[in-house]
């Protein structure tokens, strides 16, 4: 693509990393700021990104033509054939077998509602039963409606509120080139729009929930977070930072603290109880519904996930060692060690900061350190900390302009199994060809940006090392997928590509993971010196 020439300076301010300089995106939003349609921008980036995922939609998805069971597509259908037919008080009862409802009631409620505007449509999608499996081109399109509309009315005006107050000063041109970036992340669009999921509708509400931290409205941004829990349990990845950090707000202030502390509590237990209340008639009713929703028997994780405890049972075999209410003991307390730090600091800086607001550092920590050793992780779940660590696109704090990019490309990686599974491998390259190269101004930029990156996140001593980290991400990746291609995998390791793609992947989840504690650990020094200045200024 020719590079776009401008009369005005293309050049971004210092709030912006000059890593976005001359790139494709950059440079169409400075023509259009010269020939003045800047202010149209915002429609056409939504057109654009509502365009792409149209795209992708139009692949496979999970589980298609595959009977007996097909896969996501097949339970996200028969949920809203389920919760259309039979009593809400047997949801999760009723053939679990056949996919089974195991997600929480908000999840059930929006699969009513989607069915009962189905079924007006076409009956036959949502027959009782009879309509397992059902594949047909208008029933596609109707469920990929949904996905579209649910993201588009719950994810997109998150993503723009939060872009425009969290990068209040900056430019209208740079918040457009943040809000474009977020919303054009490639993992959550292959895996809602390929895949199948509704995974924007959670990250959606917990992005509502930090848009109201972030402007003091605490006990509506718990009722966002409690609903993006009972869309998806997943959202406990987020659950010690925003508790710590309310915690904090609450401690902070001891006249009005308390006060806000029950009105958080009621507002919980008000929530909760209200979307719960159809499975409250009994205690076996709600123990079943936790059972569903918590399904321990699964084991400690699904398929081949980039992992710890995967990545670990190359070497030892957890499942032959432990059983599983020992795995799921031991998962638990690494979770809560590897996470109660990070959250600890959120808690400090909601007590100690003038103008607190929930970290995405945290939110990026905790949730990587869940992924990495919480009990049933999926592939899909790399989603949770990708999500605040996107929205860290344009924070110049930690040159977020390199570190975004080079992370979800990471992350993007990792979903490549799962992907090529569903025959999604052709978009899969389009989308991480086309996110890298429309945001950054060359191929040896790209290449670059990791090893920036990696210096970034821990010091610039190691710069030396950093100088050859290109070789060590992106030409691995690279060489993966041409090995992959011309070299079939031997009979006796026929899933040789797939457990090199988790150790791969895990061990810079892991780095990731490390390098955001190093921040935690230097805003704790911050703190601490504050405090002694502020001490010194009293005396």
């Amino acid at each position: 693509m020719p590079k776009i020439r401008s009369t005005k300076t293309t050049t971004p301010s210092s709030s912006l990393s000059f890593y976005y300089h001359d790139s494709p995106a950059w440079q169409i939003l400075a023509w259009s700021e010269d020939v003045g349609i800047l202010k149209w921008m915002l429609y056409i980036i939504v057109l654009f990104s509502l365009f792409i995922r149209c795209c992708v939609a139009l692949w496979g998805y999970s589980g298609y033509n595959t009977p007996p069971k097909y896969g996501d597509y097949e339970a996200q259908r028969h949920w809203m054939e389920l919760t259309l037919h039979v009593p809400i008080d047997q949801w999760y009862y009723y053939d679990l077998d056949w996919w089974g409802l195991d997600y929480p009631p908000l999840t059930a409620y929006v699969s009513w509602i989607c069915g009962k505007i189905g079924s007006a449509i076409e009956p036959k999608w949502f027959t009782l039963d009879e309509s397992r499996g059902h594949e047909s081109p208008d029933n596609k399109v109707f469920m990929r409606m949904t996905v579209l509309i649910s993201e588009y009315i719950i994810y997109v005006p998150a993503v723009y509120v939060f872009v425009k107050w969290y990068y209040r000063k900056s430019t209208q041109k740079e918040q457009l080139l943040y809000f474009f970036l977020i919303v054009m992340q490639p993992s959550l669009i292959l895996i809602d729009h390929g895949h199948f999921q509704y995974n924007s509708i959670m990250l959606g509400l917990t992005i509502w929930a930090i848009n109201c931290y972030s402007y003091g409205y605490y006990v509506i941004g718990s009722i966002f977070f409690c609903l993006a829990l009972c869309f998806k349990q997943m959202a406990l990845y987020y659950a010690l930072p925003v508790f710590f950090y309310l915690l904090g707000i609450c401690a902070r202030d001891k006249k009005v603290g308390l006060n806000l502390f029950l009105k958080l509590g009621i507002t919980v237990i008000v929530t909760l109880g209200i979307l719960f209340f159809p499975f409250l008639s009994s205690i076996s009713d709600l123990q079943q519904a936790m059972i569903r929703i918590f399904p321990l028997y699964r084991g400690l994780w699904e398929d081949k996930v980039a992992n710890f405890w995967c990545a670990l049972n190359i070497v030892v075999k957890l499942r032959e060692i432990f059983q599983i209410h020992v795995l799921a003991k031991i998962s638990l307390l690494a979770t809560l060690l590897f996470s109660s730090f990070p959250s600890y600091i959120t808690f400090c800086l909601s007590y100690y900061s003038h103008q607190p607001s929930l970290s995405l550092y945290t939110l990026s920590a905790v949730s990587m350190a869940f992924f990495l050793f919480s009990f049933q992780v999926h592939e899909k779940s790399i989603l949770l900390p990708l999500m605040p660590i996107t929205l860290l696109i344009g924070d110049g704090e930690w040159e977020k302009s390199k570190m975004v990019m080079w992370i979800n490309s990471v992350g993007l990686f990792s979903l490549y199994p799962l992907l090529k599974k569903d025959e999604l491998a052709i978009p899969y390259f389009v989308l991480f060809i086309l996110y890298n190269w429309f945001f950054s101004s060359s191929l040896s930029s790209t290449l670059f940006l990791q090893s920036t990156a990696f210096t970034t996140l821990f010091s610039s001593k190691l710069s030396a090392i950093a100088a050859v980290l290109p070789l060590s991400t992106y030409m691995p990746i690279i060489l993966f997928h041409m090995l992959e291609l011309f070299l079939p995998p031997p009979q006796r390791y026929p899933d040789v590509y797939v457990v090199g793609n988790v150790v791969f992947c895990a061990g810079w989840f892991g780095v990731i993971y490390l390098g955001l504690v190093k921040w935690h650990l230097e805003r704790l020094r911050q703190l601490e010196r504050e405090r002694v200045t502020d001490t010194k200024k009293v005396d």
